[in-house]
């Protein structure tokens, strides 16, 4: 992604066009904005949660691209016709996305305030290598900080996205 260049004077806002879950959005956005807080403010979709506003704990996480992105970090104006995929964005008229479902089967969250970083890491992760081992998990969800789970049963969510999917369990 470009970085555009950005200059408002204090109190200008700039338009952007989000491309969020499909569905475009023409906003005007204070430019020190971040897209987490656009996306839930103004686009209206809270499954996107703000937890350390640091970028640390990954509740934040959505698709950039693709690509996952800490959305605290990304300014609105950052993702001016970038399309974003948020938690909303996975489920279909048809039911849950598979990685959804296969969380849900394997009772991997508890509280479930971190699941949408999860999820939406999850999602990238089995785009990429359909295939995962137990370590590569491990590895491309360190990024994602749950407090009250414990990881191994995450981790186990994953390993059952893998079969929903049609790939092997490690």
């Amino acid at each position: 992604m470009s970085q555009p260049s950005v200059s408002a004077a204090p109190g200008e806002t700039i338009a952007v066009n989000l491309q969020v879950n499909g569905t475009s959005h023409s906003l005007e956005v204070d430019p020190r904005r971040s897209l987490a807080d656009v996306i839930r403010e103004d686009v209206g979709l809270t499954g996107t949660h703000l937890g350390c506003e640091h970028g640390v704990c990954g509740a934040c996480t959505v698709l950039a691209d693709g690509e996952p992105s800490r959305a605290c970090l990304m300014l609105a104006v950052q993702a001016d016709g970038v399309e974003i995929t948020t938690i909303e964005g996975l489920a279909t008229d048809a039911g849950m996305h598979p990685v959804q479902q296969a969380m849900h089967d394997a009772m991997s969250f508890q509280c479930a305030f971190c699941s949408p970083g999860f999820l939406m890491s999850t999602v990238a992760l089995l785009r990429d290598n359909p295939e995962p081992t137990e370590a590569e998990i491990r590895e491309e969800l360190s990024g994602n900080l749950c407090r009250c789970t414990g990881y191994q049963s995450i981790v186990d969510g994953v390993e059952t996205a893998v079969q929903l999917m049609g790939g092997k369990s490690s």
